[in-house]
């Protein structure tokens, strides 16, 4: 079964840093996105930065030039390193896989995959 899960999140101050880190389990597709959303309370969840497997990135406006994506070699690692948090930036981040190409799927012990969540980590970011 493939699962992701995230750790590194807690409480930070204002102008702080954290990494958090999301790990993948089970056979994920070659051919990849990676990506961070967050959802804050009472608002929608929002991609905030992805990774794709040929290493390209995208960042949301809200957090470019702060926030960094990185993955490691084998693809089972991704990380979202966040410097000079703001408190806007409290949310529950959630990793999340979907492959490359949209509308395709991927199939692991006799399972099919359009996309995995994690359960998600807290960041808060106090003033």
């Amino acid at each position: 079964q493939v699962q992701l899960v995230e750790s590194g999140g807690g409480l930070v101050q204002v102008g702080g840093s954290l990494r958090l880190s999301c790990a993948a389990s089970g056979d994920i597709v070659s051919n990849n996105v990676m990506g961070w959303y967050r959802q804050a309370p009472d608002k929608q969840r929002e991609l905030v930065a992805s990774i794709r497997s040929s290493g390209s990135t995208y960042y949301a406006d809200s957090v470019r030039g702060r926030f960094t994506i990185s993955k490691d070699s084998g693809e089972k690692m991704v990380y979202l390193q966040m410097n000079s948090l703001r408190s806007e930036d409290t949310a529950k981040y959630y990793c999340n896989v979907r492959p490359g190409l949209p509308g395709h799927v991927w199939y692991s012990n006799g399972h099919t995959y359009s996309e995995v969540w994690g359960q998600g980590t807290l960041v808060t970011v106090s003033s």
